[in-house]
């Protein structure tokens, strides 16, 4: 399937490299890049990785590198001779505060930081990468299929979704986007039930239970001036579980901007839970 988050002039023999950490969102993309005849490599993290994937990269088409060692990641991608790369998975974001050691290459990096935090981490890590001559791509690319589309992705299982309180909950996400709070929120009848911070959307939604709030809607949303190469917001069936822990019956997603991790088992996994799924422009 053609992409459309694909460079147009990226030369499609040389092998893209998937900086992977966790989850299957490194899985999918590698599937979906070799499906296109596109050549693939992986550089994982190690400790966060699934070892699964690892393994079915023969020895030749994989390195493995320690969160941290900026050195030793450019040295991977040079080995592997990549042509470009996507950073696909999450890293523990307390690795990168505090289970982080750092070699001097990314010492020097972070020193030039006024901020940090993942996204000013990873965009200094991106430019380091792309200064070494290996393009970093729109982490979306090839898995156009598995994005959020345009209206409803189940049926009502969980409820409808009116137009104000969707108007509401996207200029609620939006603002804390902007602020670089998270990228998600819970509300319900024009209420902020619950915002998405250091802690992850998982552990929001499971903490909605003690809210007692009832019709509660997610809103999960890009933020203006998202930096695609490696900050696609993901929705997947774990997601789906703690929604469900947490009574948050519906959700809305950002078409062509969240990603689901496998859409037709989570479309399949949301019916089963009795969970509505609309994605909205």
């Amino acid at each position: 399937m053609p992409t459309r988050f694909l460079p147009k002039d990226l030369d499609p023999a040389r092998p893209l490299a998937i900086i992977a950490g966790r989850g299957i969102y490194p899985a999918l993309l590698a599937e979906a890049a070799r499906a296109a005849g596109t050549p693939v490599r992986l550089v994982a993290f190690e400790g966060e990785a699934d070892p699964a994937l690892v393994a079915a990269f023969p020895a030749a088409e994989r390195r493995g590198v320690e969160v941290g060692k900026l050195g030793d990641l450019l040295a991977a991608l040079r080995e592997l001779g990549a042509g470009s790369a996507v950073m696909a998975g999450q890293v523990a974001p307390r690795k990168l505060f505090s289970g982080m050691v750092p070699d001097l290459r990314l010492v020097a990096l972070l020193a030039r930081l006024p901020e940090r935090n993942a996204e000013t981490i990873f965009g200094a890590v991106a430019a380091e990468i792309e200064a070494a001559g290996v393009r970093m791509i729109d982490a979306r690319a090839h898995l156009d299929a598995h994005l959020a589309t345009e209206g409803r992705m189940t049926g009502w299982l969980g409820g409808s979704v009116d137009d104000a309180e969707l108007a509401f909950g996207v200029r609620m996400a939006r603002e804390m986007a902007r602020l670089d709070v998270g990228q998600a929120v819970v509300v319900a009848k024009g209420t902020v039930i619950a915002v998405e911070a250091f802690e992850g959307t998982d552990n929001m939604l499971r903490r909605c239970a003690a809210t007692g709030g009832k019709e509660m809607l997610l809103v999960k949303a890009a933020k203006h001036g998202q930096d695609w190469r490696f900050d696609v917001p993901c929705f997947g069936e774990r997601t789906l579980e703690s929604m469900a822990e947490g009574g948050v019956r519906r959700a809305a997603l950002e078409a062509d901007a969240v990603l689901l991790l496998d859409k037709p088992r989570v479309l399949a996994k949301a019916r089963e839970l009795g969970i509505t799924l609309v994605g909205f422009r």
